[in-house]
């Protein structure tokens, strides 16, 4: 029963599904289907397994390799090559001579003789200040391109023959390239530690790696910090011949 006073009621209305509700609704059940699809895919495995494949640095690394048998084909074609052209071609003995002297030069022949090796690593993970010195920031724990850059400049400088990073041969158009503390050198890359071998006088090359003030520099981050460095002495080394192109490329403006 109703009293006259009372606030009269509304008219009873239906209810009409609101469109931001069909949508809340619709955003749902894609959600359930993508669970369901998901659940089904991996199977219990973790799906984030396969998607490492695609990170960059694996396919850096995957290029770089291909590089690398690239590298390894070029120079038996070469051998082939160059065979062939010493058949018969005409050429007096002097000329030989003067070409196999080019070619020493060039370092596209192998070497031998006495060398020096260097080794530079990254500091230990763990790495803390020796006493007397600041506490390290990352830039302070890694070998960068001007170490590298200070080793082979020293070593030229020392009367080297010829120079050998890593497993690759440097010639005249050899660029030491670092990024981060990734070395990259003629369309190849690697990590650290990082081998430089040099043929020559290892009496003369080893005052050159001392007299270096760039090195002399690297040395205290080797006290301080401990970043890897060692230097060998070898009676005999062989060193590969450069293998890869060695046509150069220009930029020009165009008319």
């Amino acid at each position: 029963m109703s009293n006259s006073a009372d606030t009269p009621r509304g008219p009873v209305r239906r209810f009409v599904p609101r469109p931001v509700r069909l949508l809340t609704a619709a955003v749902f059940a894609l959600a359930g289907l993508i669970f369901v699809t998901s659940f089904n895919t991996a199977k219990g495995t973790n799906l984030r397994t396969d998607a490492s494949l695609l990170k960059l640095s694996d396919l850096i690394q995957q290029r770089s390799e291909q590089n690398a048998e690239l590298d390894r084909s070029t120079a038996a074609v070469r051998g082939d090559v160059d065979a062939l052209a010493r058949r018969d071609d005409g050429s007096t003995k002097a000329e030989d001579d003067r070409l196999r002297g080019l070619e020493k030069d060039a370092g596209t022949e192998k070497l031998q003789g006495q060398a020096v090796s260097v080794t530079l690593n990254d500091a230990p993970p763990n790495a803390h200040a020796a006493p007397g010195y600041p506490e390290p920031q990352a830039n302070d724990l890694v070998i960068h391109q001007q170490d590298l850059q200070a080793v082979v400049n020293a070593l030229w400088q020392g009367g080297a023959e010829g120079i050998q990073v890593m497993d690759q041969r440097l010639i005249s158009t050899s660029a030491v390239r670092c990024v981060g503390n990734t070395l990259i050198l003629q369309g190849r890359v690697y990590s650290p530690p990082y081998k430089i071998t040099a043929v020559g006088d290892p009496d003369r090359l080893k005052r050159a790696l001392t007299a270096s003030p760039a090195i002399q520099n690297y040395q205290l981050y080797v006290q301080a910090y401990g970043l890897g460095w060692k230097v060998d002495e070898r009676d005999a080394v062989t060193l590969p011949g450069y293998s890869g192109t060695v046509d150069l490329h220009y930029a020009k403006p165009v008319n």
